[in-house]
C-alpha cells in the first residue's frame, strides 16, 4: 500500500539513523478504549454509559465518540439529548430522559454539581477518567485508554536492528501518560508536553546532531 517513486527515497532511508515518533495513532491505534466502569451510588455500570454515551452524541471529540460505541456495543439504545451545551475540551452538559446530566473532564463535572470526585476514581498514568453526574450528583467514572498497537516493540527491535541508531518519541501528551504507554518499548529519549512547533524544533536538532 506505499507508492515509493523514484530511488532517492530509498537511498534516503538507508542513510537514516534516527527516528521521531508521535505516540497518538503512531504507536497507539489513537482509540481510546473503556478499561473500567465506576460506580456511586444505587446506579449499575450500564446506566452509567447509558448517560454519558447519550449526552456525549452531541460531541465529536474522540472520547466521546469512544464512549458512544462502546454503549452501541454493548445494545444499549440512547435517546436524543436535550439542551446540550458543550465546553469544547472539557465537557457536555444537557438532558437526558428529563434528567440533568453532565460528562467530561472531572474537574469540570466537579464545578457544575459542586462536588469533588471519591479518591477511588484517581487516574493511572497513561488513562483518562471521564466523571458523569445525573441531576447534580456525582454517579460514576469511565477510565480509558489509548493502547500500544500490537507488534510495537518488535517493530522498534527490527528498526534497530535495519540501522537505527536513535529512537526518539516527540508528544503533546504529558510525561506521566507517554512514560507509562511506552514503558518497555526502550527508547533513547522522550519529549513530552509538545505543540507542534517544538516538534519540528526537535526534529531540526535531531538532523544536525
Amino acid at each position: 500500500g506505499v507508492l515509493i517513486k523514484g530511488a532517492k527515497p530509498l537511498e534516503a532511508l538507508a542513510r537514516i539513523q534516527t527516528l521521531i515518533l508521535d505516540k497518538t495513532g503512531t504507536l497507539t491505534d489513537g482509540r481510546p478504549q473503556i478499561v473500567s466502569i465506576d460506580t456511586h451510588g444505587d446506579i449499575s455500570e450500564n446506566e452509567v454509559l447509558y448517560f454519558a454515551a447519550s449526552l456525549d452524541q452531541a460531541s465529536k471529540h474522540p472520547i466521546a465518540q469512544a464512549i458512544v460505541l462502546a454503549a452501541r456495543a454493548r445494545g444499549i439504545a440512547l435517546p436524543i439529548p436535550e439542551n446540550v451545551v458543550e465546553t469544547p475540551g472539557e465537557g457536555v452538559a444537557g438532558t437526558i430522559d428529563g434528567r440533568k446530566v453532565v460528562v467530561g473532564g472531572a474537574h469540570f463535572v466537579a464545578s457544575r454539581v459542586g462536588a469533588e470526585g471519591p479518591e477511588s476514581a484517581v487516574r493511572e498514568a497513561g488513562s483518562v477518567v471521564v466523571a458523569l453526574a445525573v441531576d447534580r450528583g456525582l454517579t460514576g467514572h469511565l477510565v480509558m485508554a489509548d493502547a500500544l498497537r500490537p507488534g510495537t516493540a518488535e517493530l522498534l527491535a527490527g528498526l534497530r536492528r535495519l540501522g537505527i541508531r536513535r529512537i526518539l518519541l516527540a508528544t503533546g501528551d504529558r510525561r506521566a501518560v507517554a512514560e507509562a504507554v511506552t514503558e518497555g518499548l526502550g527508547l533513547d529519549a522522550l519529549r513530552a508536553d509538545l505543540t507542534p512547533d517544538p516538534k519540528v524544533l526537535l526534529v531540526l536538532t535531531e538532523r544536525k546532531n
